[in-house]
């Protein structure tokens, strides 16, 4: 790092909300977000933010064609850079990500092609990759650069090694980063299901009626996604949806609410497209580099990647335990909570370790006894996704 980061604002749309108040008392509960959806576990937003959503899509008659991961992350932008008081003058960079991309729209095209052997007009330009950043930066009328990535699981803290990179660069004084994830589809759950990772549901029930009532059945003291746990015996992850979206700026500044002071990013030889090693050497590699000359003792707090698959997590717990000797920090994580967001997933930490070090309060698992820290100063937060793309940052207050 040439310098410390500042986050200025960070705002998101997810099964937690949409405020800092409500995502915060949200995480202090012990009930998860999931639902099921047509047999399957799935973590949606609230009804009354889809409303908020459709409302935005039609706002704009350009909007009604395009893809919810790209008005998530429309939604989730214009509530960042209010929070932080910028304007277009500011000519701002944005580098925002997403894994799937446009699955619902995507997944549309595909299943009418191959009923009537012809693609429909929009097909390609409302599901090619660039969309999100090209659509934000046209709704907030910005002139500065924009990017469009996917590296999968670690895409949002891909674009938060971007815009450091470009704001170090002195090429930029101000980027917004970010990831979208809207999942939820047949054939995107279908292909998790492939992998044999996601949850079992154990309930095929279809009516919302009958739905509820199983639920109400095993809440509160149910947990289907045991992210974290190394004691679980099969695979419990869940796809929820969502989009984070923060504003960097250079330098320390007397509004940020953290600061980035470390920073770290490696990958693996892998055995398998989807494998991560058993002890994830790429793990090892971010966080000894994002920790640079600090102590290991001086990380209070981990926001871990943990899907909730039985070696994917227990990979990182084996690197965290190699980097920090076994005296590991307080670990949490929030799929218990909401689920696997994919490439929005890494920005999502990103704030739970912000409202942490805010409140100066540990967010705890219901399930696992963890220790609570005795301070809350410097936290790590870390994510990879297929390929063993790892990335770790480090916060501080």
């Amino acid at each position: 790092m040439q310098q410390p980061i500042s986050i200025t604002a960070i705002s998101s749309i997810s099964p937690l909300g949409k405020t800092s108040e409500d995502i915060w008392n949200n995480y202090k509960n012990n009930q998860h977000c999931f639902t099921i959806n047509k047999g399957h576990w799935v973590a949606k937003i609230s009804s009354e933010l889809k409303t908020e959503i459709n409302n935005l899509k039609g706002s704009n008659p350009k909007y009604k064609t395009l893809d919810d991961s790209v008005l998530y992350a429309i939604y989730a932008s214009r509530q960042a850079i209010n929070n932080a008081n910028w304007d277009a003058s500011d000519n701002f960079g944005i580098n925002i990500g997403s894994s799937r991309g446009a699955t619902t729209l995507f997944e549309h095209y595909h299943k009418a092609f191959l009923q009537n052997h012809l693609s429909e007009t929009l097909a390609s330009p409302t599901t090619t990759l660039g969309n999100i950043s090209s659509w934000v930066a046209h709704d907030l009328q910005t002139k500065g650069p924009e990017i469009s990535h996917s590296i999968t699981c670690s895409t949002a803290l891909h674009a938060m090694l971007n815009g450091i990179a470009w704001i170090n660069s002195g090429m930029c004084t101000k980027f917004l980063v970010g990831g979208s994830e809207a999942p939820l589809t047949p054939f995107t759950i279908a292909q998790m299901q492939a992998l044999k990772i996601y949850a079992k549901s154990n309930c095929h029930l279809e009516s919302s009626r009958e739905v509820s009532k199983h639920l109400d059945s095993v809440r509160p003291n149910y947990y289907p996604n045991q992210a974290l746990n190394n004691n679980k015996t099969e695979n419990t992850m869940i796809l929820g949806e969502g989009a984070a979206m923060a504003c960097l700026e250079s330098g320390e500044q007397s509004n940020a609410l953290a600061k980035i002071i470390g920073l770290g990013y490696a990958t693996e030889i892998l055995e398998h497209n989807a494998s991560l090693s058993t002890n994830a050497v790429c793990f090892q590699r971010s966080m000894a580099m994002a920790l640079d000359q600090l102590n290991p003792d001086d990380i209070d707090v981990i926001v871990t990647h943990t899907p909730g698959t039985i070696k994917g997590d227990q990979a990182e717990i084996n690197a965290i335990n190699t980097v920090f000797c076994n005296k590991t920090p307080s670990l949490t994580t929030n799929k218990w909570k909401i689920g696997h967001s994919l490439g929005a997933s890494g920005l999502l930490n990103i704030e739970m370790a912000i409202l942490m070090l805010q409140k100066q309060e540990f967010i705890s698992i219901p399930y696992l006894k963890v220790k609570t820290p005795k301070r809350i100063k410097n936290i790590l937060v870390n994510a990879v996704g297929f390929g063993g793309n790892a990335v770790s940052i480090l916060l501080s207050k």
